[in-house]
């Protein structure tokens, strides 16, 4: 009865372990804003969106618009800090002449809540809803932007409504295979958080631009050719250098040119 009972603690305690570790590696939120698109000498306005899933709360997230414009970014950054820490990309993005909306996921910034794999799929189909509905813009002016985990819920909503394109920078194939990568020690079936966008990837019709690096040094490059391959329909890979979080630095050129080219031609 001693053994048995050491294997069930030794159980339990794995799968709370397991938990913990998953919980404290997806989601890495920090709550202080540091800067806003007002240092850069972009105009912005606050946004505040209402989402019912796990429960009541609001989100945070800025508007930046351009005058005459309908092409529209919808920005889901990735797992670590919070809209204030992708000025750079708004301010890309603002260059070529492209309306931003960027939110954060609840527990980030300014956005209540904990975050939750759930709570993230519903804070990105809440900033599409204001999108179509409070902004006016055509799905057709829609193009998705999701970094590293943000592509997880870009995937999510393109594989559930019209939009003009879906970009996918850095991003992964499912949490499972990212955890057989970072933890190989950890039996991925206790692995909760599922993110699994190489199966809802099959599901998005419209276009679909990727871009990996092959120096990432956070999710292997093959992840993102995986899930590019995995992708029906139209679609386009581009290779870029730099790091996780630099590649839109070090080959900026590219970047813009290809996501220009990308959204111009739908």
């Amino acid at each position: 009865m001693k053994i048995i009972a050491t294997v069930i603690i030794c159980v339990i305690g794995l799968v709370v372990f397991v938990h913990i570790l998953e919980t404290k590696s997806v989601f890495v939120p920090a709550k202080e804003i540091l800067r806003t698109p007002k240092e850069l000498g972009i105009p912005f306005e606050d946004v505040w969106l209402q989402v019912t899933v796990p429960a009541d709360f609001k989100i945070h997230g800025w508007w930046v618009s351009r005058e005459d414009q309908r092409k529209t970014i919808l920005f889901l950054h990735g797992n670590a800090g919070n809209i204030s820490d992708r000025l750079d990309k708004i301010n890309m993005f603002n260059r070529m002449g492209l309306n931003v909306l960027i939110i954060d996921y609840q527990g980030y910034g300014r956005s209540e809540g904990i975050p939750t794999e759930d709570g993230m799929y519903a804070d990105a189909q809440a900033a599409y809803f204001f999108l179509t509905r409070e902004k006016g813009i055509a799905p057709e002016d829609i193009f998705l932007y999701g970094a590293s985990l943000g592509g997880a819920a870009a995937v999510d909503v393109a594989a559930k409504n019209p939009i003009g394109g879906l970009i996918l920078d850095s991003t992964f194939t499912s949490a499972r295979d990212m955890a057989r990568h970072i933890f190989p020690f950890v039996p991925t079936f206790l692995v909760k958080v599922k993110l699994d966008s190489h199966l809802k990837i099959k599901a998005v019709a419209a276009p679909k631009l990727f871009f990996h690096s092959k120096a990432d040094d956070t999710v292997p490059y093959r992840f993102g050719r995986k899930l590019y391959e995995a992708a029906a329909g139209k679609k386009k890979f581009v290779d870029i250098e730099g790091g996780h979080n630099d590649g839109h630095v070090h080959s900026e050129d590219i970047f813009v040119k290809e996501i220009h080219d990308f959204i111009t031609g739908q």
